[in-house]
């Protein structure tokens, strides 16, 4: 079987002329058809598939996470961290994240302005460097993979990325500054 994401509801492809398998967790059968009951992997143990539950963690340090900006001062930016390493976390068990401005960019850290890289509500792509104070952890956006990955404008629209530095509203044409992450796939 090949390691294909499934959704719940989607039905599981089994080998063609194969023994029908053993259901195990995260799967069930309706309409004659063995289905997905949780998002992941289908995994064979024995005869028995199974879709494996992946469970959330705290951040660690080089965990990737993503997070909305919540409140902004000149030296830095607290994020709301609802993504670690692929894995949403359960509502209402958000971490706190801190971008400081020296964490902004690889390069001319003293000339960062914060308001010039990130807005309140801003999806940021980051990497834990550490974990900071007892209510915060540290994390950086100076690669060009990390930044804000989705935004929208002060005309409500959502922002496109035009360069590193900057995004442009669909509906105005207006440019407004942001630490862009470079998009996947690209």
């Amino acid at each position: 079987m090949d390691s294909q994401l499934v959704l719940p509801g989607q039905p599981i492809p089994v080998p063609p002329r194969a023994p029908a398998p053993l259901l195990g967790s995260g799967t069930y059968a309706r309409d004659n058809l063995i289905r997905a009951s949780l998002l992941g992997v289908p995994r064979f143990h024995g005869s028995t598939l199974t879709i494996p539950r992946v469970r959330p963690h705290p951040p660690a340090p080089n965990s990737v996470i993503l997070g909305s900006v919540t409140r902004l001062s000149p030296l830095q930016a607290l994020i709301s961290i609802s993504v670690v390493d692929g894995v949403p976390l359960p509502a209402g068990e958000e971490f706190t994240g801190v971008i400081r401005s020296q964490d902004v960019r690889a390069t001319e850290k003293d000339r960062v302005k914060i308001g010039d890289c990130f807005r309140g509500g801003d999806v940021v792509r980051g990497v834990v460097i550490s974990l900071g104070d007892a209510r915060s952890y540290f994390v950086t956006t100076a690669r060009n993979d990390l930044g804000v990955i989705f935004a929208t404008s002060e005309a409500g629209a959502t922002l496109e990325p035009v360069s590193w530095q900057e995004m442009r509203c669909p509906k105005t044409g207006k440019i407004e500054r942001r630490k862009c992450a470079k998009p996947e796939g690209l």
